[in-house]
Protein backbone atom coordinates (compact mmCIF):
# COMPACT_ATOMS: atom_id res chain seq x y z
CA UNK A 1 0.00 0.00 0.00
CA UNK A 2 1.25 3.68 -1.02
CA UNK A 3 1.00 7.04 1.34
CA UNK A 4 -0.13 9.62 -1.25
CA UNK A 5 0.63 13.36 -0.21
CA UNK A 6 -2.19 15.56 0.26
CA UNK A 7 -1.83 18.99 -1.58
CA UNK A 8 -0.78 21.46 0.98
CA UNK A 9 -3.72 23.63 1.89
CA UNK A 10 -2.66 27.06 1.80
CA UNK A 11 -6.13 28.49 3.51
CA UNK A 12 -3.92 26.95 6.41
CA UNK A 13 -0.59 29.28 6.05
CA UNK A 14 -1.02 32.15 8.25
CA UNK A 15 -0.12 35.98 7.46
CA UNK A 16 3.09 37.13 8.76
CA UNK A 17 4.52 40.36 9.74
CA UNK A 18 8.01 41.45 11.01
CA UNK A 19 6.89 40.37 15.21
CA UNK A 20 5.02 37.28 14.16
CA UNK A 21 7.92 36.10 12.37
CA UNK A 22 10.51 36.98 14.51
CA UNK A 23 8.36 35.44 17.57
CA UNK A 24 7.93 32.03 15.73
CA UNK A 25 12.14 32.13 14.75
CA UNK A 26 12.85 32.68 18.41
CA UNK A 27 10.81 29.55 19.32
CA UNK A 28 12.69 27.47 17.65
CA UNK A 29 15.61 27.92 20.55
CA UNK A 30 13.77 27.39 23.32
CA UNK A 31 17.10 28.19 25.70
CA UNK A 32 20.08 30.13 25.72
CA UNK A 33 22.18 29.72 22.98
CA UNK A 34 25.98 27.61 23.81
CA UNK A 35 28.86 28.94 23.88
CA UNK A 36 32.37 27.56 22.58
CA UNK A 37 33.05 27.26 26.75
CA UNK A 38 29.88 25.07 27.41
CA UNK A 39 31.16 22.36 24.50
CA UNK A 40 30.85 19.09 26.76
CA UNK A 41 34.46 17.71 28.14
CA UNK A 42 35.52 15.32 25.29
CA UNK A 43 36.43 12.86 28.53
CA UNK A 44 32.89 11.99 27.93
CA UNK A 45 33.44 10.57 24.77
CA UNK A 46 33.70 6.92 25.72
CA UNK A 47 37.33 5.77 25.15
CA UNK A 48 38.38 9.01 23.52
CA UNK A 49 41.16 9.66 26.89
CA UNK A 50 42.12 6.05 26.50
CA UNK A 51 42.62 7.12 22.54
CA UNK A 52 44.47 10.04 23.61
CA UNK A 53 46.72 8.41 25.78
CA UNK A 54 47.59 5.85 23.33
CA UNK A 55 48.32 8.55 20.83
CA UNK A 56 50.06 10.60 23.09
CA UNK A 57 52.37 7.97 24.22
CA UNK A 58 53.12 7.05 20.48
CA UNK A 59 54.53 10.21 19.92
CA UNK A 60 56.67 10.36 22.83
CA UNK A 61 57.61 6.88 21.77
CA UNK A 62 58.63 7.82 18.46
CA UNK A 63 56.17 4.85 16.56
CA UNK A 64 54.78 4.98 13.34
CA UNK A 65 51.01 6.43 13.08
CA UNK A 66 48.62 6.46 9.94
CA UNK A 67 45.54 8.14 9.69
CA UNK A 68 42.91 6.97 6.84
CA UNK A 69 40.14 9.21 6.45
CA UNK A 70 37.19 9.28 4.40
CA UNK A 71 36.55 10.98 0.53
CA UNK A 72 33.68 13.18 1.66
CA UNK A 73 34.04 16.59 2.96
CA UNK A 74 33.65 15.75 6.75
CA UNK A 75 36.08 12.74 6.18
CA UNK A 76 38.49 15.05 4.02
CA UNK A 77 38.49 17.69 6.71
CA UNK A 78 38.80 15.22 9.89
CA UNK A 79 42.17 13.93 7.94
CA UNK A 80 43.16 18.06 7.55
CA UNK A 81 42.32 19.31 10.94
CA UNK A 82 44.98 15.76 12.14
CA UNK A 83 47.41 16.65 9.55
CA UNK A 84 47.42 20.24 10.58
CA UNK A 85 47.57 19.11 14.32
CA UNK A 86 50.24 16.73 13.66
CA UNK A 87 52.20 19.17 11.72
CA UNK A 88 51.90 21.86 14.77
CA UNK A 89 53.64 18.90 16.83
CA UNK A 90 55.58 18.22 14.73
CA UNK A 91 55.16 14.64 14.13
CA UNK A 92 55.72 12.63 10.73
CA UNK A 93 51.77 11.15 10.13
CA UNK A 94 51.36 9.02 7.05
CA UNK A 95 48.17 10.08 5.61
CA UNK A 96 45.46 7.81 3.27
CA UNK A 97 42.39 9.05 2.15
CA UNK A 98 41.20 5.87 0.19
CA UNK A 99 40.19 6.01 -3.58
CA UNK A 100 36.17 5.73 -3.94
CA UNK A 101 37.01 3.97 -7.02
CA UNK A 102 39.92 1.83 -6.77
CA UNK A 103 40.18 1.16 -2.69
CA UNK A 104 36.29 1.47 -1.67
CA UNK A 105 35.26 3.18 1.90
CA UNK A 106 37.20 3.40 4.90
CA UNK A 107 40.05 1.65 6.46
CA UNK A 108 40.03 -1.75 5.08
CA UNK A 109 41.94 -5.25 4.23
CA UNK A 110 42.97 -3.14 0.79
CA UNK A 111 44.28 -0.40 2.34
CA UNK A 112 46.18 -2.07 5.25
CA UNK A 113 48.59 -3.58 2.24
CA UNK A 114 49.43 -0.19 2.25
CA UNK A 115 49.83 0.64 5.58
CA UNK A 116 53.33 -0.08 7.74
CA UNK A 117 52.66 1.50 11.41
CA UNK A 118 52.38 0.59 14.70
CA UNK A 119 48.72 2.37 15.70
CA UNK A 120 46.07 3.51 13.19
CA UNK A 121 44.07 5.85 13.43
CA UNK A 122 40.64 6.52 11.45
CA UNK A 123 38.62 9.51 10.64
CA UNK A 124 35.01 9.64 9.82
CA UNK A 125 35.20 5.90 8.68
CA UNK A 126 35.65 2.35 10.51
CA UNK A 127 33.02 1.95 13.22
CA UNK A 128 31.85 -1.34 10.53
CA UNK A 129 35.58 -2.53 10.21
CA UNK A 130 35.45 -5.74 11.44
CA UNK A 131 37.76 -7.17 8.84
CA UNK A 132 40.04 -4.28 8.82
CA UNK A 133 40.18 -4.92 12.82
CA UNK A 134 40.90 -8.61 12.72
CA UNK A 135 43.93 -7.61 10.07
CA UNK A 136 45.23 -5.23 12.57
CA UNK A 137 45.29 -7.47 15.58
CA UNK A 138 47.28 -9.94 13.96
CA UNK A 139 49.74 -7.62 12.62
CA UNK A 140 50.21 -6.42 15.96
CA UNK A 141 48.49 -3.11 14.73
CA UNK A 142 46.59 -0.82 17.47
CA UNK A 143 43.69 0.27 15.94
CA UNK A 144 41.86 3.67 16.88
CA UNK A 145 38.50 4.10 15.23
CA UNK A 146 36.74 7.87 15.29
CA UNK A 147 33.52 7.51 13.60
CA UNK A 148 30.20 9.11 14.36
CA UNK A 149 28.11 7.15 11.90
CA UNK A 150 25.83 4.35 13.29
CA UNK A 151 27.23 1.41 14.54
CA UNK A 152 26.09 -2.36 13.83
CA UNK A 153 25.57 -5.12 16.99
CA UNK A 154 28.87 -6.00 16.24
CA UNK A 155 31.62 -3.35 16.93
CA UNK A 156 35.30 -3.71 15.03
CA UNK A 157 37.42 -5.18 17.91
CA UNK A 158 39.98 -2.45 18.07
CA UNK A 159 42.18 -0.73 20.73
CA UNK A 160 39.66 2.00 21.03
CA UNK A 161 36.36 3.19 19.63
CA UNK A 162 35.47 7.01 20.26
CA UNK A 163 32.39 7.14 18.53
CA UNK A 164 29.08 9.47 20.31
CA UNK A 165 26.70 7.09 19.13
CA UNK A 166 27.60 4.33 20.83
CA UNK A 167 25.63 2.71 23.48
CA UNK A 168 27.86 3.29 26.30
CA UNK A 169 28.81 6.51 25.28
CA UNK A 170 28.08 9.50 27.83
CA UNK A 171 28.75 12.73 25.23
CA UNK A 172 25.80 14.35 25.94
CA UNK A 173 25.48 15.59 22.60
CA UNK A 174 25.59 13.17 19.80
CA UNK A 175 24.75 14.65 16.49
CA UNK A 176 28.42 15.41 15.91
CA UNK A 177 30.24 14.22 12.43
CA UNK A 178 33.55 12.49 11.93
CA UNK A 179 35.72 16.25 12.20
CA UNK A 180 34.39 17.07 15.72
CA UNK A 181 34.95 13.83 17.06
CA UNK A 182 38.56 14.27 15.46
CA UNK A 183 39.32 17.73 17.16
CA UNK A 184 37.61 16.93 20.21
CA UNK A 185 40.03 13.71 20.61
CA UNK A 186 43.26 15.65 19.59
CA UNK A 187 42.19 18.48 22.48
CA UNK A 188 42.69 15.74 24.79
CA UNK A 189 45.80 14.77 22.64
CA UNK A 190 47.09 17.80 23.44
CA UNK A 191 46.44 18.17 27.30
CA UNK A 192 48.21 14.93 27.42
CA UNK A 193 51.32 16.28 25.47
CA UNK A 194 50.85 19.57 27.07
CA UNK A 195 51.44 21.50 23.57
CA UNK A 196 50.09 24.92 23.28
CA UNK A 197 48.02 24.61 20.50
CA UNK A 198 45.29 27.22 19.72
CA UNK A 199 42.16 24.51 19.23
CA UNK A 200 40.14 27.19 17.88
CA UNK A 201 42.20 27.75 14.99
CA UNK A 202 40.86 24.34 13.15
CA UNK A 203 37.44 26.12 13.20
CA UNK A 204 37.53 27.48 9.85
CA UNK A 205 37.65 23.63 8.53
CA UNK A 206 35.72 22.35 11.61
CA UNK A 207 32.69 24.84 10.47
CA UNK A 208 32.78 23.58 7.01
CA UNK A 209 33.05 19.56 7.60
CA UNK A 210 29.90 19.86 10.39
CA UNK A 211 27.88 22.06 7.44
CA UNK A 212 28.64 19.81 4.23
CA UNK A 213 27.60 16.73 6.21
CA UNK A 214 23.91 18.25 7.21
CA UNK A 215 24.17 18.65 11.15
CA UNK A 216 21.75 19.98 13.37
CA UNK A 217 22.83 23.70 13.48
CA UNK A 218 21.48 23.49 17.08
CA UNK A 219 23.15 23.60 20.27
CA UNK A 220 27.18 23.56 19.92
CA UNK A 221 27.29 22.99 16.34
CA UNK A 222 25.30 25.99 16.25
CA UNK A 223 27.91 27.73 18.27
CA UNK A 224 30.72 26.09 16.69
CA UNK A 225 29.27 27.03 13.18
CA UNK A 226 28.71 30.64 14.09
CA UNK A 227 32.58 31.24 15.66
CA UNK A 228 33.69 28.99 12.40
CA UNK A 229 32.76 31.27 9.57
CA UNK A 230 33.98 34.43 11.64
CA UNK A 231 37.46 32.12 12.11
CA UNK A 232 36.73 31.67 8.49
CA UNK A 233 36.72 35.09 7.44
CA UNK A 234 39.84 36.49 9.38
CA UNK A 235 42.55 32.82 9.36
CA UNK A 236 45.76 32.92 7.86
CA UNK A 237 45.38 29.34 6.61
CA UNK A 238 46.14 29.65 2.79
CA UNK A 239 42.62 27.54 1.94
CA UNK A 240 40.46 29.97 4.03
CA UNK A 241 42.09 33.03 2.15
CA UNK A 242 41.43 31.25 -1.20
CA UNK A 243 38.00 30.85 0.31
CA UNK A 244 37.54 34.46 1.21
CA UNK A 245 38.20 35.33 -2.31
CA UNK A 246 36.31 33.25 -4.03
CA UNK A 247 33.18 34.25 -2.51
CA UNK A 248 34.46 38.25 -2.59
CA UNK A 249 31.99 39.03 0.29
CA UNK A 250 31.36 41.08 3.94
CA UNK A 251 30.47 38.23 5.97
CA UNK A 252 30.17 34.46 4.98
CA UNK A 253 27.16 32.01 6.42
CA UNK A 254 26.45 28.71 6.08
CA UNK A 255 24.53 28.47 2.76
CA UNK A 256 27.57 30.27 1.33
CA UNK A 257 29.78 26.75 2.72
CA UNK A 258 26.63 24.27 1.70
CA UNK A 259 26.11 25.81 -1.77
CA UNK A 260 29.49 27.13 -2.56
CA UNK A 261 32.38 25.04 -0.64
CA UNK A 262 31.17 21.54 -0.14
CA UNK A 263 30.68 20.96 -3.47
CA UNK A 264 33.85 21.80 -4.49
CA UNK A 265 35.79 19.81 -1.82
CA UNK A 266 33.83 16.82 -2.54
CA UNK A 267 33.83 17.01 -6.22
CA UNK A 268 37.59 15.68 -5.85
CA UNK A 269 36.39 12.01 -3.95
CA UNK A 270 33.50 12.18 -6.21
CA UNK A 271 35.26 11.79 -9.92
CA UNK A 272 38.76 11.50 -9.07
CA UNK A 273 40.94 11.60 -5.96
CA UNK A 274 40.11 13.45 -2.19
CA UNK A 275 43.80 13.62 -2.11
CA UNK A 276 43.17 17.18 -4.35
CA UNK A 277 41.06 18.51 -1.84
CA UNK A 278 42.71 17.42 1.21
CA UNK A 279 45.87 19.49 -0.39
CA UNK A 280 44.03 22.50 -0.49
CA UNK A 281 43.18 22.31 2.87
CA UNK A 282 46.19 21.65 3.92
CA UNK A 283 48.27 23.99 1.78
CA UNK A 284 50.99 25.95 2.63
CA UNK A 285 50.97 28.66 0.80
CA UNK A 286 48.03 30.54 -1.34
CA UNK A 287 49.95 29.43 -4.36
CA UNK A 288 49.62 26.09 -3.81
CA UNK A 289 45.84 26.64 -2.41
CA UNK A 290 45.04 28.39 -5.64
CA UNK A 291 46.38 25.35 -7.60
CA UNK A 292 44.27 23.02 -6.06
CA UNK A 293 40.99 25.13 -5.74
CA UNK A 294 41.34 25.61 -9.76
CA UNK A 295 41.22 21.70 -9.98
CA UNK A 296 38.32 21.32 -7.57
CA UNK A 297 36.75 24.52 -9.55
CA UNK A 298 37.48 21.87 -12.90
CA UNK A 299 36.15 18.87 -11.45
CA UNK A 300 32.97 20.24 -10.01
CA UNK A 301 31.67 21.14 -13.92
CA UNK A 302 32.27 18.16 -14.53
CA UNK A 303 30.29 16.66 -12.00
CA UNK A 304 27.31 19.04 -12.40
CA UNK A 305 27.38 17.54 -15.98
CA UNK A 306 27.61 14.33 -15.34
CA UNK A 307 24.87 14.53 -12.30
CA UNK A 308 22.48 16.77 -14.89
CA UNK A 309 22.89 13.71 -17.52
CA UNK A 310 22.00 10.89 -15.00
CA UNK A 311 19.81 12.76 -12.57
CA UNK A 312 17.49 13.13 -16.31
CA UNK A 313 17.70 9.38 -17.05
CA UNK A 314 17.14 8.76 -13.26
CA UNK A 315 13.60 10.83 -13.26
CA UNK A 316 12.43 9.31 -16.59
CA UNK A 317 12.92 5.87 -15.22
CA UNK A 318 10.88 7.07 -12.09
CA UNK A 319 8.25 8.66 -14.26
CA UNK A 320 7.70 5.67 -16.72
CA UNK A 321 7.13 3.16 -13.37
CA UNK A 322 3.15 2.15 -13.24
CA UNK A 323 2.99 3.81 -9.46
CA UNK A 324 5.45 5.96 -7.75
CA UNK A 325 6.69 3.64 -4.23
CA UNK A 326 7.06 5.35 -0.96
CA UNK A 327 10.72 4.62 -1.28
CA UNK A 328 12.29 5.26 -5.23
CA UNK A 329 15.35 2.67 -6.13
CA UNK A 330 16.27 3.58 -9.42
CA UNK A 331 20.02 1.76 -11.09
CA UNK A 332 21.53 2.20 -14.01
CA UNK A 333 24.44 0.34 -16.15
CA UNK A 334 28.13 2.40 -15.01
CA UNK A 335 26.19 5.21 -13.60
CA UNK A 336 29.56 7.51 -12.30
CA UNK A 337 29.67 6.28 -8.64
CA UNK A 338 30.52 9.90 -7.94
CA UNK A 339 27.36 11.15 -8.78
CA UNK A 340 24.77 9.05 -7.53
CA UNK A 341 24.80 10.38 -3.92
CA UNK A 342 23.47 13.88 -5.36
CA UNK A 343 21.15 12.22 -8.32
CA UNK A 344 19.38 10.49 -5.32
CA UNK A 345 18.90 14.47 -3.39
CA UNK A 346 17.89 15.55 -6.91
CA UNK A 347 14.95 12.41 -6.83
CA UNK A 348 13.98 13.11 -3.19
CA UNK A 349 13.59 16.99 -4.10
CA UNK A 350 11.62 16.64 -7.37
CA UNK A 351 8.89 13.02 -6.56
CA UNK A 352 9.18 14.36 -2.20
CA UNK A 353 9.93 10.26 -1.61
CA UNK A 354 13.16 8.94 0.06
CA UNK A 355 15.54 7.82 -2.85
CA UNK A 356 17.90 5.15 -3.31
CA UNK A 357 20.58 5.36 -7.00
CA UNK A 358 22.64 2.44 -7.61
CA UNK A 359 25.09 2.00 -10.19
CA UNK A 360 25.64 -1.26 -11.72
CA UNK A 361 29.21 -2.66 -12.78
CA UNK A 362 30.26 -6.56 -13.36
CA UNK A 363 26.81 -7.36 -11.81
CA UNK A 364 27.22 -5.26 -8.35
CA UNK A 365 25.58 -1.86 -7.19
CA UNK A 366 27.13 0.25 -5.43
CA UNK A 367 24.91 3.42 -4.63
CA UNK A 368 23.83 6.04 -1.81
CA UNK A 369 20.04 6.65 -0.26
CA UNK A 370 18.71 10.02 1.02
CA UNK A 371 15.66 10.58 2.82
CA UNK A 372 13.38 13.48 3.86
CA UNK A 373 10.59 14.63 6.56
CA UNK A 374 10.71 11.83 9.68
CA UNK A 375 11.63 8.65 7.54
CA UNK A 376 14.97 6.85 8.88
CA UNK A 377 16.11 5.72 5.49
CA UNK A 378 19.23 3.69 7.59
CA UNK A 379 16.53 1.71 9.56
CA UNK A 380 14.50 0.78 6.58
CA UNK A 381 17.89 -0.50 5.07
CA UNK A 382 18.89 -1.97 8.01
CA UNK A 383 15.57 -3.70 8.37
CA UNK A 384 16.31 -5.72 5.03
CA UNK A 385 20.79 -6.10 5.39
CA UNK A 386 19.86 -9.54 4.49
CA UNK A 387 19.57 -8.53 0.58
CA UNK A 388 22.85 -6.32 0.87
CA UNK A 389 27.18 -7.10 1.16
CA UNK A 390 27.47 -4.03 2.87
CA UNK A 391 25.73 -0.54 4.54
CA UNK A 392 26.13 2.26 6.44
CA UNK A 393 25.01 6.35 7.10
CA UNK A 394 22.34 7.43 9.76
CA UNK A 395 18.86 8.45 9.58
CA UNK A 396 18.73 10.81 6.57
CA UNK A 397 21.68 9.60 4.08
CA UNK A 398 23.07 5.84 4.04
CA UNK A 399 25.85 4.03 1.44
CA UNK A 400 24.65 0.03 0.31
CA UNK A 401 26.11 -2.70 -1.70
CA UNK A 402 24.56 -5.52 -3.27
CA UNK A 403 24.52 -8.27 -5.74
CA UNK A 404 22.44 -6.68 -9.14
CA UNK A 405 20.12 -10.28 -9.14
CA UNK A 406 18.89 -8.82 -5.78
CA UNK A 407 17.71 -4.87 -6.63
CA UNK A 408 14.12 -5.87 -7.39
CA UNK A 409 13.61 -8.02 -3.70
CA UNK A 410 15.30 -5.60 -2.17
CA UNK A 411 12.89 -2.31 -3.28
CA UNK A 412 10.21 -4.89 -2.98
CA UNK A 413 11.08 -5.31 0.44
CA UNK A 414 11.72 -2.06 1.55
CA UNK A 415 8.72 -0.28 0.16
CA UNK A 416 6.84 -3.34 2.69
CA UNK A 417 8.87 -1.86 5.16
CA UNK A 418 8.17 1.60 4.58
CA UNK A 419 4.24 0.68 4.19
CA UNK A 420 3.37 1.99 7.81
CA UNK A 421 4.80 5.50 6.91
CA UNK A 422 1.84 8.18 7.07
CA UNK A 423 1.93 11.18 4.88
CA UNK A 424 3.18 13.26 7.86
CA UNK A 425 6.42 11.52 7.76
CA UNK A 426 7.04 12.66 4.19
CA UNK A 427 6.34 16.08 5.34
CA UNK A 428 9.84 17.93 5.60
CA UNK A 429 9.74 19.67 9.59
CA UNK A 430 9.42 23.73 9.35
CA UNK A 431 8.36 24.02 5.59
CA UNK A 432 6.55 27.10 4.35
CA UNK A 433 6.15 29.29 7.71
CA UNK A 434 3.53 32.02 6.38
CA UNK A 435 2.73 34.61 4.10
CA UNK A 436 4.49 37.97 3.88
CA UNK A 437 3.04 41.30 2.49
CA UNK A 438 5.96 42.28 -0.48
CA UNK A 439 5.73 45.85 2.09
CA UNK A 440 7.26 44.35 4.97
CA UNK A 441 10.35 42.82 3.02
CA UNK A 442 12.63 45.51 3.07
CA UNK A 443 16.31 45.77 5.03
CA UNK A 444 14.85 45.47 8.71
CA UNK A 445 13.68 42.34 7.74
CA UNK A 446 16.74 41.00 6.11
CA UNK A 447 18.44 42.14 9.36
CA UNK A 448 16.41 40.31 11.58
CA UNK A 449 16.58 37.03 9.56
CA UNK A 450 20.60 37.41 9.09
CA UNK A 451 20.02 37.28 13.38
CA UNK A 452 18.81 34.11 13.14
CA UNK A 453 21.74 32.41 11.20
CA UNK A 454 23.35 30.12 11.12
CA UNK A 455 20.64 27.75 8.80
CA UNK A 456 20.99 24.87 8.45
CA UNK A 457 19.71 21.43 9.64
CA UNK A 458 17.04 21.64 12.27
CA UNK A 459 16.99 25.36 11.61
CA UNK A 460 16.35 26.18 7.76
CA UNK A 461 15.82 29.00 6.37
CA UNK A 462 12.48 31.10 6.38
CA UNK A 463 10.30 29.60 3.50
CA UNK A 464 6.96 31.74 2.53
CA UNK A 465 4.14 31.42 0.58
CA UNK A 466 3.76 33.88 -2.91
CA UNK A 467 -0.12 33.31 -3.46
CA UNK A 468 -1.54 33.99 -6.99
CA UNK A 469 0.96 36.59 -7.58
CA UNK A 470 1.14 38.34 -10.81
CA UNK A 471 4.27 37.76 -12.99
CA UNK A 472 4.75 40.80 -14.75
CA UNK A 473 7.96 39.11 -17.16
CA UNK A 474 9.98 35.60 -17.25
CA UNK A 475 13.78 36.14 -18.47
CA UNK A 476 16.82 33.57 -18.72
CA UNK A 477 19.43 34.18 -17.20
CA UNK A 478 22.91 32.87 -17.30
CA UNK A 479 25.58 31.88 -19.70
CA UNK A 480 23.34 28.99 -21.29
CA UNK A 481 20.11 30.86 -19.93
CA UNK A 482 19.40 27.71 -17.65
CA UNK A 483 18.08 30.64 -14.60
CA UNK A 484 14.96 31.99 -14.43
CA UNK A 485 14.16 35.46 -13.35
CA UNK A 486 10.74 36.35 -12.99
CA UNK A 487 9.28 39.75 -11.69
CA UNK A 488 5.96 39.82 -10.00
CA UNK A 489 3.81 42.02 -8.30
CA UNK A 490 1.71 40.26 -5.37
CA UNK A 491 -1.39 42.98 -6.00
CA UNK A 492 -1.77 44.50 -9.52
CA UNK A 493 -2.77 47.75 -7.89
CA UNK A 494 0.58 48.13 -6.14
CA UNK A 495 3.54 50.04 -7.59
CA UNK A 496 5.86 47.42 -5.66
CA UNK A 497 8.02 44.79 -7.87
CA UNK A 498 9.81 41.60 -6.65
CA UNK A 499 12.27 39.46 -8.65
CA UNK A 500 12.19 35.87 -8.11
CA UNK A 501 15.33 34.13 -9.13
CA UNK A 502 14.68 30.44 -10.16
CA UNK A 503 18.40 28.40 -10.51
CA UNK A 504 18.64 25.75 -12.98
CA UNK A 505 14.55 26.24 -14.10
CA UNK A 506 13.22 27.44 -16.70
CA UNK A 507 10.02 28.56 -16.14
CA UNK A 508 7.21 29.14 -18.83
CA UNK A 509 4.98 32.07 -18.71
CA UNK A 510 1.41 30.19 -17.31
CA UNK A 511 -2.08 30.93 -19.22
CA UNK A 512 -3.33 32.82 -16.50
CA UNK A 513 0.10 34.83 -15.55
CA UNK A 514 -0.18 34.06 -11.84
CA UNK A 515 1.83 32.05 -9.50
CA UNK A 516 1.87 30.26 -6.93
CA UNK A 517 5.15 28.98 -5.07
CA UNK A 518 7.81 29.19 -2.04
CA UNK A 519 10.61 30.91 -1.80
CA UNK A 520 13.26 32.10 0.84
CA UNK A 521 14.74 35.72 1.70
CA UNK A 522 18.99 36.26 1.89
CA UNK A 523 21.44 38.86 1.05
CA UNK A 524 22.95 39.21 -2.22
CA UNK A 525 26.16 40.99 -2.65
CA UNK A 526 27.46 41.50 -6.07
CA UNK A 527 30.52 44.24 -6.41
CA UNK A 528 30.35 45.52 -3.15
CA UNK A 529 26.17 46.41 -3.38
CA UNK A 530 24.01 44.59 -1.08
CA UNK A 531 20.64 43.83 -2.30
CA UNK A 532 17.56 41.88 -0.92
CA UNK A 533 17.63 38.32 -3.07
CA UNK A 534 14.20 35.82 -3.49
CA UNK A 535 15.36 32.70 -4.48
CA UNK A 536 12.10 30.73 -5.85
CA UNK A 537 12.42 26.91 -4.34
CA UNK A 538 9.05 25.34 -5.15
CA UNK A 539 6.10 26.35 -7.83
CA UNK A 540 2.69 25.11 -7.26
Amino acid sequence: MHVFLKKLRFDDVPILNKTALFELLSQRFDNQEKTLSQIPNPNLLHDAPKAAKKIADAIKEKKKITLVGDYDVDGISSTAIMVDFFRQIPYPLQTIIPNRFSDGYGVSPNILKRVDADIVITADNGITATEAAEICKERGIELIITDHHTPLEMLPQAYAIVNPKLSKCDYPFKDICGAQVAWLLLGLVKKELNLSIDMKKFLDILCIAIIADIMPLTDINRALVKEGLKVLMHSQRPSSIIIRDFLNKNSLTSEDIGFQIAPRINSAGRLEDASIALEFLTATTTNKAYTQFEKLNSLNEQRKDLEAQTTKIAIDTVQNLEELPNIIVVCGEDWHEGVVGIVASRLVNHFERPAIVLSIKEGTAKGSARSLGNIDIYKLIKENAHYLQRFGGHKMAAGLGLDEGNIEAFSRAINESASGLTCKDFIPSEDILGILDTHDIDFELLEMLESFEPYGEANLRPKFLLKDAHIMEIKYIGSNKSHSKITIKQHLHERKTIELIAFRNIVEMPSDKKITCKYTISKNEFNSKVSIQFLLNKIY
